[in-house]
């Protein structure tokens, strides 16, 4: 399936389903090589800038927000081809809304407090004296 196809049902489908594809195609594409934990990490960054509000009010705001995740970067013409990679990416997807549906003493944090991420071996500038947190080829940060 390409991307296009995705981001087209993005458009269409209801909410909580939605943001579930949103997110699940955030994982896949910026995490599908990555641990469980890694890959929940990103999920989590999603949805705590999600929750502040800062870069949209759902989960598909946030994660097509312009230069912020791989959605608003990656050809629409991306195959989306490893289907066990995306079922992974979808269930953690879930697992991470559920999460969030919880009161905040309740949820399981992977990443505290990060609200940006970048590849291990990159250095934006951003990301300049400010503490990380690595899991796989992530560096997790708290900016905001």
């Amino acid at each position: 399936m390409k991307l296009s196809m995705l981001l087209w049902l993005m458009s269409v489908l209801p909410q909580p389903l939605a943001d579930q594809t949103c997110l699940a195609t955030t994982v896949y594409l910026e995490a599908r090589s990555q641990s469980t934990v890694g890959q929940m990490a990103v999920a989590e960054v999603a949805m705590r800038r999600r929750e502040r509000g800062q870069w949209g009010g759902t989960v598909c705001d946030v994660v097509k927000a312009p230069h912020q995740f791989a959605l608003s970067t990656t050809s629409p013409n991306q195959d989306i081809d490893n289907v066990v990679a995306f079922q992974k990416a979808w269930d953690i997807a879930g697992k991470s809304i559920l999460n969030w549906g919880l009161p905040v003493d309740e949820r399981r944090f992977f990443v505290p407090h990060a609200d940006h991420f970048a590849t291990a071996s990159v250095a934006p500038n951003w990301s300049r004296n400010q503490r990380a947190v690595t899991i796989g080829d992530h560096k997790f940060y708290s900016i905001n």
